[in-house]
């Protein structure tokens, strides 16, 4: 831990600065989400399909809005939208703990996901532009930051949620307010480099810049081959969790073994990313680092594919251990995979961006991986169901083995072909 906060240290205030608000944006975040669900469901007494729309508006409204919110960062610069992000999401928070009417839900569930859309493009296109030559390394403490928030959220939301739900709320509301306030006071404002405000002014307009992303084939071919990273290691929260209930069951060891899941996940990522980091940088280049991250999150399914052959105990320790092992070891592998590759694929971005408009393209980066997280989660879902209803239970492990090995075939060309080298194009057109 002190060497972690020596390397903190090691840069300038704003990245500090940027590193500690992710951390606190995903407490305030995960201490919520996970309960919001029950709340809809329990206490407020909507029918399932209002509970899925509340939710999937704050997805949709997210994932939709990434684009729009890196494209308003390039051109009016990263502090503002982090700001008004902080600010939107202090706001939703606030309205679901107080209302109980499905039109304020959904405004209150459409705010919170356009504050995420608002804000995050901008602190990635912030830490890339002050860490400089050190994005990599950057990258690698920043999720550190991140997944330590996703790590206590829960289990600071555990507790406010055994008092109320509305607690709950209003103190995330209230961390996302005194996060507003710091920012505004202590975040240094930061734009977009020469080129990028050059394109981003009243001199281009938003569709010629898009169109422009839209021409940059490397980044986009990247783009698409990434999305296996976030489908396979979004399993931690689907498919990995309902294997551990298919044999476990829905009681105490069930819900302590999904539990082991996440702390394997979040606490490998903060004890071990800045070394994997190194040990990487130091061996390999980015694009065969993404390679070898992409294929050992598909080797992370093979402790359940290798499970499917065993005889399944009708009780007692062995069935246990086989509930909980192979998922187990799979979070793991998937934890290493993601940190092997997420610096790089940050980096990337930079990279194939040409330092311009680096805030627009991880929004559309995050637009085209949201889409595919949803395609692929639902093509999860249903793997998950062939397997049950056709007596298949490696299908799901093998597709997902398939997905990852796919992707990391295809980094592996773009790496070879030179595609995820810096464009050498010239700086795009204005508009009259």
């Amino acid at each position: 831990m002190k060497g972690l906060l020596t390397q903190v240290r090691s840069y300038e205030r704003s990245v500090r600065l940027l590193m500690v608000n992710q951390f606190t944006i995903n407490l305030g975040f995960y201490m919520l989400m996970p309960y919001l669900a029950a709340h809809l469901s329990g206490t407020l007494g909507l029918a399932g399909w209002v509970v899925g729309l509340v939710l999937g508006v704050r997805n949709f409204s997210q994932q939709g809005m990434f684009l729009v919110g890196g494209t308003l960062a390039d051109r009016f610069g990263y502090k503002p939208l982090i700001v008004a992000g902080c600010v939107l999401r202090t706001l939703g928070f606030a309205t679901l703990g107080l209302v109980d009417s499905l039109p304020a839900l959904l405004a209150a569930s459409a705010a919170t996901g356009l504050a995420g859309a608002l804000f995050n493009p901008a602190v990635r296109a912030y830490l890339a532009a002050d860490a400089g030559e050190r994005r990599v390394e950057a990258f690698a403490l920043f999720n550190v930051f991140y997944q330590a928030g996703i790590l206590l959220g829960p289990l600071v939301g555990m507790v406010l949620t055994g008092v109320d739900f509305r607690v709950t709320c209003l103190v995330a509301a209230g961390i996302f307010a005194l996060l507003s306030v710091v920012q505004i006071r202590a975040l240094p404002a930061r734009r977009a480099g020469a080129a990028g405000r050059q394109e981003g002014g009243t001199g281009q307009g938003v569709l010629v810049q898009w169109r422009g992303m839209l021409a940059n084939r490397p980044f986009l071919l990247f783009s698409v081959a990434m999305i296996g990273s976030y489908v396979l290691s979004f399993q931690v929260y689907l498919a990995l969790p309902l294997e551990v209930r298919r044999l476990g069951g829905d009681g105490t060891f069930g819900t302590a073994a999904v539990a082991v899941l996440f702390a394997v996940s979040g606490l490998s990522t903060i004890l071990g990313q800045t070394r994997v980091t190194a040990w990487c940088k130091g061996r390999y280049e980015p694009g065969q680092a993404l390679v070898r991250g992409l294929a050992a999150m598909g080797l992370a399914f093979v402790p359940l594919l290798s499970a499917t052959v065993v005889p399944v105990p009708e009780s007692g320790a062995g069935l246990w251990l086989l509930a909980a092992v192979p998922p187990t070891l799979a979070a793991l592998l998937l934890a290493v995979g993601t940190m092997i590759a997420y610096p790089f694929e940050m980096d990337t971005i930079v990279r194939l961006s040409g330092d311009r408009l680096v805030a627009t393209h991880y929004g559309l980066y995050n637009t085209i991986c949201g889409i595919g997280i949803t395609a692929g989660n639902l093509a999860t879902g249903a793997a998950l169901d062939a397997a049950r209803s056709a007596g298949m239970p490696a299908l799901p492990w093998i597709s997902l083995f398939a997905l990852g090995l796919a992707c990391a075939t295809a980094l592996y060309g773009l790496h070879r072909t030179g595609r995820l080298a810096p464009p050498t194009s010239e700086p795009l057109p204005a508009t009259v």
